[in-house]
Protein backbone atom coordinates (compact mmCIF):
# COMPACT_ATOMS: atom_id res chain seq x y z
CA UNK A 1 0.00 0.00 0.00
CA UNK A 2 2.65 2.61 1.00
CA UNK A 3 4.94 1.70 -1.70
CA UNK A 4 1.99 2.16 -4.34
CA UNK A 5 1.33 5.29 -2.88
CA UNK A 6 5.02 6.34 -2.95
CA UNK A 7 5.47 5.15 -6.28
CA UNK A 8 1.90 7.36 -7.41
CA UNK A 9 3.69 10.63 -6.07
CA UNK A 10 6.91 10.14 -7.56
CA UNK A 11 4.86 10.08 -10.83
CA UNK A 12 2.95 13.29 -10.03
CA UNK A 13 5.88 15.27 -8.92
CA UNK A 14 7.54 13.75 -12.75
CA UNK A 15 4.24 14.90 -14.15
CA UNK A 16 4.19 18.41 -12.17
CA UNK A 17 8.37 18.92 -13.77
CA UNK A 18 7.31 18.19 -17.15
CA UNK A 19 4.66 20.70 -17.10
CA UNK A 20 6.83 23.07 -15.85
CA UNK A 21 9.24 22.79 -17.97
CA UNK A 22 6.74 22.71 -20.98
CA UNK A 23 5.83 26.29 -19.27
CA UNK A 24 9.30 27.84 -18.66
CA UNK A 25 11.25 26.43 -21.69
CA UNK A 26 8.63 26.87 -24.60
CA UNK A 27 5.61 28.09 -23.93
CA UNK A 28 5.95 31.53 -21.54
CA UNK A 29 9.23 32.50 -23.61
CA UNK A 30 7.05 32.25 -26.85
CA UNK A 31 3.93 33.59 -25.02
CA UNK A 32 1.65 30.53 -26.43
CA UNK A 33 -0.57 29.68 -23.72
CA UNK A 34 -1.73 25.84 -22.01
CA UNK A 35 -4.94 25.00 -21.66
CA UNK A 36 -6.78 25.34 -17.99
CA UNK A 37 -5.90 27.43 -15.23
CA UNK A 38 -2.13 27.64 -16.28
CA UNK A 39 -3.02 29.17 -18.93
CA UNK A 40 -5.37 31.73 -16.86
CA UNK A 41 -2.04 31.99 -14.39
CA UNK A 42 0.18 33.40 -17.83
CA UNK A 43 -2.71 35.37 -18.73
CA UNK A 44 -3.06 36.99 -15.03
CA UNK A 45 0.82 37.29 -14.95
CA UNK A 46 1.25 38.77 -18.33
CA UNK A 47 -0.25 41.65 -17.08
CA UNK A 48 0.52 41.81 -13.44
CA UNK A 49 3.83 41.62 -11.59
CA UNK A 50 3.32 38.42 -10.07
CA UNK A 51 4.69 35.25 -11.52
CA UNK A 52 3.04 32.23 -12.99
CA UNK A 53 3.82 29.84 -10.60
CA UNK A 54 2.19 31.83 -7.57
CA UNK A 55 -1.01 32.25 -9.47
CA UNK A 56 -1.82 28.90 -10.53
CA UNK A 57 -1.27 27.93 -6.51
CA UNK A 58 -3.48 30.72 -5.58
CA UNK A 59 -6.46 30.01 -8.42
CA UNK A 60 -6.19 25.97 -7.14
CA UNK A 61 -6.84 26.90 -3.76
CA UNK A 62 -10.74 27.55 -3.61
CA UNK A 63 -10.93 25.14 -6.36
CA UNK A 64 -9.36 21.96 -4.29
CA UNK A 65 -10.92 22.79 -0.82
CA UNK A 66 -14.03 22.69 -3.16
CA UNK A 67 -13.46 19.38 -4.43
CA UNK A 68 -12.12 17.98 -1.03
CA UNK A 69 -16.27 17.75 -0.81
CA UNK A 70 -17.68 17.33 -3.82
CA UNK A 71 -15.05 15.17 -6.04
CA UNK A 72 -13.71 12.87 -3.51
CA UNK A 73 -10.43 13.28 -0.90
CA UNK A 74 -7.69 11.31 -2.37
CA UNK A 75 -7.90 12.29 -6.19
CA UNK A 76 -8.34 16.02 -4.62
CA UNK A 77 -5.44 15.71 -2.74
CA UNK A 78 -3.22 14.11 -5.12
CA UNK A 79 -4.14 16.84 -7.74
CA UNK A 80 -3.73 19.82 -5.66
CA UNK A 81 -0.51 17.98 -4.57
CA UNK A 82 0.57 17.92 -8.37
CA UNK A 83 -0.53 22.10 -8.61
CA UNK A 84 2.08 22.50 -5.55
CA UNK A 85 5.09 20.68 -6.87
CA UNK A 86 4.07 22.40 -10.54
CA UNK A 87 3.98 26.02 -8.85
CA UNK A 88 7.27 25.28 -6.82
CA UNK A 89 9.13 24.08 -10.18
CA UNK A 90 7.58 27.20 -11.91
CA UNK A 91 9.10 29.12 -9.23
CA UNK A 92 12.59 27.72 -9.01
CA UNK A 93 13.19 26.89 -12.72
CA UNK A 94 14.32 29.93 -15.01
CA UNK A 95 12.32 30.71 -17.75
CA UNK A 96 14.44 30.33 -20.35
CA UNK A 97 14.37 31.03 -24.46
CA UNK A 98 15.83 27.84 -26.35
CA UNK A 99 14.06 28.46 -30.10
CA UNK A 100 12.67 31.75 -31.37
CA UNK A 101 10.33 29.50 -33.89
CA UNK A 102 7.03 29.99 -31.82
CA UNK A 103 5.74 26.77 -34.13
CA UNK A 104 8.56 25.05 -32.53
CA UNK A 105 7.70 26.31 -29.15
CA UNK A 106 3.82 25.49 -29.33
CA UNK A 107 3.99 22.02 -30.32
CA UNK A 108 7.17 21.35 -27.77
CA UNK A 109 5.45 22.63 -25.08
CA UNK A 110 2.37 21.28 -26.30
CA UNK A 111 3.75 17.14 -26.01
CA UNK A 112 5.97 17.73 -23.18
CA UNK A 113 2.84 18.99 -20.77
CA UNK A 114 0.92 16.44 -22.40
CA UNK A 115 3.49 13.71 -21.44
CA UNK A 116 2.82 15.22 -18.09
CA UNK A 117 -0.87 15.05 -17.97
CA UNK A 118 -0.98 12.36 -19.29
CA UNK A 119 0.72 10.03 -17.08
CA UNK A 120 -0.96 12.30 -13.92
CA UNK A 121 -3.83 10.76 -15.24
CA UNK A 122 -3.07 7.45 -16.03
CA UNK A 123 -2.19 6.83 -11.90
CA UNK A 124 -5.41 8.05 -11.05
CA UNK A 125 -4.84 11.95 -10.01
CA UNK A 126 -4.58 15.32 -12.48
CA UNK A 127 -2.95 18.45 -12.56
CA UNK A 128 -5.83 20.24 -10.88
CA UNK A 129 -7.89 23.36 -11.40
CA UNK A 130 -10.77 22.69 -14.59
CA UNK A 131 -10.69 19.46 -14.23
CA UNK A 132 -12.06 19.08 -10.66
CA UNK A 133 -14.14 22.65 -11.81
CA UNK A 134 -15.73 21.27 -14.82
CA UNK A 135 -16.13 17.63 -13.01
CA UNK A 136 -18.53 19.84 -10.50
CA UNK A 137 -20.41 22.20 -13.06
CA UNK A 138 -21.13 19.01 -14.71
CA UNK A 139 -22.42 17.26 -11.93
CA UNK A 140 -24.27 19.68 -11.40
CA UNK A 141 -25.69 20.66 -14.83
CA UNK A 142 -25.39 16.79 -15.50
CA UNK A 143 -24.07 18.31 -19.04
CA UNK A 144 -20.14 16.62 -20.70
CA UNK A 145 -17.23 18.22 -19.22
CA UNK A 146 -16.09 18.61 -22.28
CA UNK A 147 -18.22 21.79 -22.92
CA UNK A 148 -16.40 23.68 -19.47
CA UNK A 149 -13.02 22.79 -21.17
CA UNK A 150 -14.01 24.18 -24.54
CA UNK A 151 -15.55 27.31 -22.89
CA UNK A 152 -12.12 27.88 -20.18
CA UNK A 153 -9.87 27.44 -23.33
CA UNK A 154 -11.89 29.37 -25.94
CA UNK A 155 -11.36 32.51 -23.35
CA UNK A 156 -8.01 31.58 -23.21
CA UNK A 157 -7.56 31.76 -26.68
CA UNK A 158 -9.41 34.96 -27.61
CA UNK A 159 -8.08 36.86 -24.52
CA UNK A 160 -4.51 36.02 -26.22
CA UNK A 161 -5.41 36.90 -29.50
CA UNK A 162 -7.09 40.21 -28.05
CA UNK A 163 -3.87 41.07 -25.83
CA UNK A 164 -0.87 39.83 -27.70
CA UNK A 165 -2.15 39.57 -31.62
CA UNK A 166 -4.20 36.88 -33.09
CA UNK A 167 -1.34 35.13 -34.30
CA UNK A 168 -0.46 34.04 -30.67
CA UNK A 169 -3.97 32.78 -30.70
CA UNK A 170 -3.61 30.57 -33.67
CA UNK A 171 -0.34 28.84 -32.05
CA UNK A 172 -1.95 28.57 -29.08
CA UNK A 173 -4.47 26.82 -30.76
CA UNK A 174 -2.21 24.40 -32.26
CA UNK A 175 -0.06 23.64 -28.59
CA UNK A 176 -3.65 23.11 -27.88
CA UNK A 177 -4.19 20.06 -30.30
CA UNK A 178 -1.19 18.50 -30.02
CA UNK A 179 -1.35 18.24 -26.08
CA UNK A 180 -4.48 16.67 -26.73
CA UNK A 181 -3.29 14.32 -29.22
CA UNK A 182 -0.58 12.70 -26.87
CA UNK A 183 -3.35 12.80 -23.97
CA UNK A 184 -5.33 10.96 -26.14
CA UNK A 185 -2.56 8.53 -26.96
CA UNK A 186 -0.72 8.09 -23.42
CA UNK A 187 -4.43 7.97 -21.03
CA UNK A 188 -8.03 8.73 -22.40
CA UNK A 189 -9.89 12.41 -23.17
CA UNK A 190 -13.21 10.68 -23.04
CA UNK A 191 -15.22 11.28 -20.03
CA UNK A 192 -16.79 8.16 -19.48
CA UNK A 193 -15.29 4.33 -20.02
CA UNK A 194 -17.42 1.00 -20.17
CA UNK A 195 -15.32 -1.70 -18.94
CA UNK A 196 -16.10 -5.04 -19.77
CA UNK A 197 -14.70 -7.70 -17.35
CA UNK A 198 -14.38 -11.18 -18.23
CA UNK A 199 -13.34 -13.77 -15.10
CA UNK A 200 -13.87 -16.92 -12.98
CA UNK A 201 -13.71 -15.09 -10.08
CA UNK A 202 -16.95 -12.84 -10.50
CA UNK A 203 -17.94 -12.74 -6.65
CA UNK A 204 -14.25 -11.85 -5.38
CA UNK A 205 -14.34 -9.38 -8.13
CA UNK A 206 -17.79 -7.58 -7.56
CA UNK A 207 -17.01 -7.13 -3.97
CA UNK A 208 -13.50 -6.09 -4.30
CA UNK A 209 -14.73 -2.86 -6.86
CA UNK A 210 -17.71 -2.42 -4.66
CA UNK A 211 -15.41 -1.68 -1.95
CA UNK A 212 -13.30 0.44 -4.09
CA UNK A 213 -15.97 2.25 -6.43
CA UNK A 214 -19.58 3.33 -5.69
CA UNK A 215 -20.33 1.79 -9.40
CA UNK A 216 -23.34 -0.71 -10.30
CA UNK A 217 -22.51 -3.53 -12.32
CA UNK A 218 -24.02 -5.56 -14.61
CA UNK A 219 -23.50 -9.36 -14.67
CA UNK A 220 -23.41 -11.65 -18.46
CA UNK A 221 -22.68 -15.11 -18.81
CA UNK A 222 -19.37 -15.66 -20.98
CA UNK A 223 -17.83 -18.74 -22.48
CA UNK A 224 -15.01 -19.06 -24.37
CA UNK A 225 -15.17 -20.06 -28.15
CA UNK A 226 -12.09 -21.67 -28.00
CA UNK A 227 -11.80 -23.66 -24.31
CA UNK A 228 -15.63 -23.54 -24.50
CA UNK A 229 -15.02 -23.16 -21.20
CA UNK A 230 -18.04 -21.15 -18.84
CA UNK A 231 -17.08 -17.40 -17.42
CA UNK A 232 -18.89 -14.30 -16.73
CA UNK A 233 -18.48 -11.08 -18.03
CA UNK A 234 -18.77 -7.63 -15.72
CA UNK A 235 -19.81 -4.68 -17.39
CA UNK A 236 -19.38 -1.58 -15.32
CA UNK A 237 -19.58 2.32 -16.38
CA UNK A 238 -16.90 4.75 -15.12
CA UNK A 239 -15.51 7.92 -15.38
CA UNK A 240 -11.95 7.97 -16.25
CA UNK A 241 -10.28 9.63 -13.00
CA UNK A 242 -11.66 6.02 -11.77
CA UNK A 243 -9.37 3.57 -14.26
CA UNK A 244 -6.63 3.34 -11.90
CA UNK A 245 -8.35 2.41 -9.15
CA UNK A 246 -10.79 -0.13 -10.92
CA UNK A 247 -7.59 -1.63 -12.79
CA UNK A 248 -5.46 -1.87 -9.68
CA UNK A 249 -8.48 -3.79 -7.89
CA UNK A 250 -8.99 -6.35 -11.20
CA UNK A 251 -5.06 -6.97 -10.96
CA UNK A 252 -4.92 -7.97 -7.60
CA UNK A 253 -8.27 -10.34 -7.38
CA UNK A 254 -7.81 -11.66 -11.10
CA UNK A 255 -4.45 -11.19 -12.97
CA UNK A 256 -5.85 -13.25 -15.48
CA UNK A 257 -9.07 -11.53 -16.59
CA UNK A 258 -9.51 -10.10 -19.71
CA UNK A 259 -10.73 -6.59 -19.63
CA UNK A 260 -11.44 -4.06 -22.19
CA UNK A 261 -12.11 -0.74 -21.70
CA UNK A 262 -14.13 0.98 -24.48
CA UNK A 263 -15.27 4.83 -24.91
CA UNK A 264 -18.47 5.67 -23.81
CA UNK A 265 -20.24 8.54 -25.71
CA UNK A 266 -23.52 8.84 -23.55
CA UNK A 267 -25.33 6.98 -20.89
CA UNK A 268 -28.58 6.98 -20.70
CA UNK A 269 -30.81 6.23 -17.45
CA UNK A 270 -29.67 6.21 -13.65
CA UNK A 271 -25.57 6.89 -13.68
CA UNK A 272 -24.43 8.09 -10.31
CA UNK A 273 -22.50 11.38 -10.34
CA UNK A 274 -21.82 11.75 -7.04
Amino acid sequence: MYMLLTKKMIVVIFGALLNAIALNFFLIPADVYASGFAGVAQLIAGVTPLSTGLLLFVLNVPVAILGWFKVGKSFTFFSFFSVACMSFFLEIIPVTQYSEDILLNAVFGGVIAAVGVGITLKWGASTGGMDIVAMILSRMQDRPVGIYFLLLNGIIIVTAGAIYGWEKALYTLVNLYAATRVIDAIHTRHQKLTVMIVTKKTDELKIAIHDKLVRGITILPARGAFSNESKEMLMIVITRYELFDLSRVINEVDPEAFTNVVQTTAVLGFFRKE
